[in-house]
């Protein structure tokens, strides 16, 4: 156990200590002279490491995969010029002695690359010079530059569809903090690779200066303190600083190739290889037409005929090959006819009970629901019963998922109890970019508006999802459309999911806890019928039931007093006021308020009898309507809660006839929290 743990803990220590130590070493060469074995040792490993880090940049997943990538250019551009300036003192210090003197692989390079001919070195180092710095360095610069300001510019529209698949129950929490803290990565990798292209590009000019430099250093320390001849001298210090700089520059180009790799890779995970081949020869047609076209270039007179036509003969080969392989059927499996039921007596089998919840598709719409296509619209279902039986506080029935050849091929239907509550259409091919309230430009695509707020949106192809980001549209898949419509309807209409079944299950389960409690509450003071009905009335007040504890209190507490529901629901709803208060204003101290004039709240007050108005004119409550219309839009618009506070006797049929105003909520006195300040903003007169 003591070796193990001796060897863990050295283990840790060589990890912690890799990189300072390999700082050391790279500021040891530019300051200690190095004999030409470690030179030749450290310019091998350079090469070495250069083409390591150009495979790895080829067979990553996806380029954050790669994120240590930044760093890796920055220690490897470092090592690199630390070798330039070890090899440059043993160049102008030993020169003199012939090209071997700095070292076998540099007299390799000067020797056998080039064939010995300084001109022919300085043609080829100058071809690598504009190869690296002119093409690769310069296109993979401006890429990289492009790709950090779109991802930078695109992160606001990513958190608004991070907010809106986890508020319509696609994803969790845990999954919402994973894609928030990758929009985080990405935009941090990007913009490190910015800048981390700009060490590429200087290493291209330090490599074209130091040669210069290196050329004519040597020719006036070889002349002036070597006593050598011009052409000699020209000759052992031009083809080793030739040497140095191609040594150099192979790795230079290498990584220069690596990091346009990384920054024209897209940034979904994906195998390059299997990518390429999948995009450039899915086509046989492609193929033909290639083997046809170097056919007519191989029977041209004067051409490399037989290499023309070879080429031909292995590209026809390869398309008819690939024109062969049987197509993948994507067709579904017809289901079998089921064989004729013997003639029998109609019965209570035959009658097939309701779909609490159903969805109705086009068969256009069919691969969102098949789960052997792994169609999204399956899970997204999912997260959304699990978001809202969360939030709501029981649980929500399955959705039954089925094609109707009646609807439009882009139409869906979504219906409860066999009652369609809501339609709409979407495009499997397309994605939707809403327009949140403030965006900074238009888009093209199909105007229509999202089916579960009545925003305006635009159907938009795939390509310009990021484009539609920037301008802060947020753009959902189509999946989402569907699954966030659900979720709104569903919230809507909870109260008329939940009956006596959902609230037997809820007493059985508080039971287990608070035995006492439930005995108590039913039989003995309230019937199941009326426990349920306060349930559903609370549920369409949009207010949770997942607090059944204290609900189950309040209820035993007030109902030897009064069976009536809505005196019940009252009672229940200030013993809850806190979580009222708090779903609609969130953790602030103080409460924005809409109030009523004393003399409307006097005439509401006279029209109101056994908690219903009677007698008030139609043309009041219609003004009534249209002023608490406009004064709950502009608190919208200021980011503010929009709270109507009133009587607790004028409270249930106000909010009842308010109901259709988007995010109003109607708020008795003693609904409010004692620590909760008010704070009036407007009176309705």
């Amino acid at each position: 156990m003591a070796a193990i743990a001796k060897n863990g803990f050295m283990t840790e220590i060589s990890r912690g200590l890799g990189v300072p130590i390999l700082l050391l070493i790279m500021l040891a060469m530019m300051m200690v002279p190095l004999p030409p074995l470690a030179l030749d040792t450290l310019f091998t490993f350079n090469i070495a490491l250069s083409i390591a880090i150009l495979l790895t940049a080829v067979y990553v997943g996806r380029p954050l995969d790669f994120g240590v990538f930044p760093t890796i250019l920055l220690v490897v551009t470092l090592l690199r010029l630390a070798l330039n300036i070890a090899s440059t003192r043993v160049v102008l210090m030993y020169g003199h002695t012939g090209t071997g003197a700095a070292g076998k692989v540099i007299e390799a390079f000067g020797d056998f690359v080039v064939g010995g001919n300084y001109a022919v070195g300085l043609v080829i180092f100058s071809i690598l010079v504009i190869i690296n710095f002119v093409v690769v360095t310069k296109g993979a610069g401006r890429v990289s530059e492009v790709t950090a300001r779109f991802t930078l510019d695109a992160m606001p529209g990513k958190q608004m569809a991070i907010d809106a698949d986890l508020n319509a129950g696609v994803i969790d929490q845990d999954e919402a903090r994973k894609r928030r803290r990758e929009i985080g990565e990405e935009a941090d990798f990007y913009g490190s690779m910015d800048g981390a292209s700009k060490f590429v590009r200087g290493d291209a000019i330090a490599g074209i200066l130091i040669l210069f430099i290196n050329i004519i250093g040597g020719l006036i320390i070889g002349t002036s303190q070597h006593d050598l001849t011009f052409a000699v001298a020209v000759r052992n210090y031009t083809l080793l600083t030739i040497g140095d700089g191609l040594v150099a520059q192979v790795p230079s180009l290498l990584l220069s190739s690596a990091v346009a790799i990384v920054v024209t890779r897209v940034s979904r995970a994906q195998d390059m290889g299997k990518q390429v081949y999948l995009q450039l020869f899915s086509d046989h047609r492609t193929l033909y037409v290639t083997a046809a076209v170097l056919t007519i270039m191989g029977v041209i007179p004067g051409m490399p005929n037989v290499a023309f036509l070879s080429f031909a003969a292995v590209t026809g080969f390869a398309a008819h090959r690939m024109s062969r392989k049987p197509p993948e059927d994507d067709a579904e499996d017809a289901a079998a006819p089921a064989p004729a039921a013997a003639a029998a007596d109609i019965g209570w089998h035959d009658v097939d009970p309701l779909d609490m919840i159903g969805l109705e598709v086009g068969y256009r719409l069919i691969p969102l629901v098949d789960k052997q296509r792994d169609g999204a619209m399956v899970a997204r279902i999912k997260g959304v019963r699990k978001k809202l039986t969360e939030e709501l506080g029981f649980l929500i029935p399955a959705v039954h998922i089925r094609d109707n050849l009646d609807l439009a091929p882009n139409a869906y239907r979504i219906s409860l109890a066999g009652v369609p509550i809501g339609e709409g259409e979407t495009h499997i091919d397309k994605e939707l970019a809403i327009n949140p309230g403030q965006v900074f430009g238009t888009i093209k695509g199909i105007e229509t508006t999202d089916p579960a707020f009545g925003l305006e949106a635009y159907w938009i192809e795939e390509s310009q999802r990021e484009e539609a980001q920037m301008l802060g549209f947020t753009v959902v898949d189509p999946a989402t459309v569907v699954a966030t419509h659900l979720s709104q309807l569903l919230q809507t209409n909870a109260h008329e999911l939940f009956g006596h079944e959902e609230t037997q299950q809820l007493l059985e389960r508080l039971a287990t806890t608070a035995p006492k409690l439930v005995e108590d509450l039913t039989p003995k003071v309230l019937p199941t019928s009326v426990i349920a009905r306060v349930l559903q009335n609370l549920l369409e007040e949009g207010v949770p039931i997942r607090n059944i504890r204290k609900i189950a209190e309040t209820l035993a507490e007030h109902g030897t007093k009064s069976q009536d529901p809505a005196v019940l629901s009252a009672s229940v709803r200030v013993a809850l006021g806190r979580t009222i208060v708090q779903n609609v204003a969130g953790m602030r101290p103080d409460l924005p308020v809409l109030t009523l004039e004393p003399e409307l709240e006097r005439i509401l007050n006279e029209s109101t009898q056994d908690g219903a108005c009677q007698g008030l004119e139609p043309g009041l409550v219609e003004r009534l309507h249209e002023t608490l219309s406009e004064k709950a839009q502009k608190q919208e618009i200021a980011g503010e809660p929009a709270v109507l506070l009133v009587a607790p006797n004028l409270r249930p049929w106000l909010a009842r006839m308010m109901r259709g105003i988007r995010n109003l909520s109607v708020l008795a006195y003693n609904e409010i929290p004692d620590e909760k300040r008010i704070q009036m903003v407007a009176a309705v007169s």
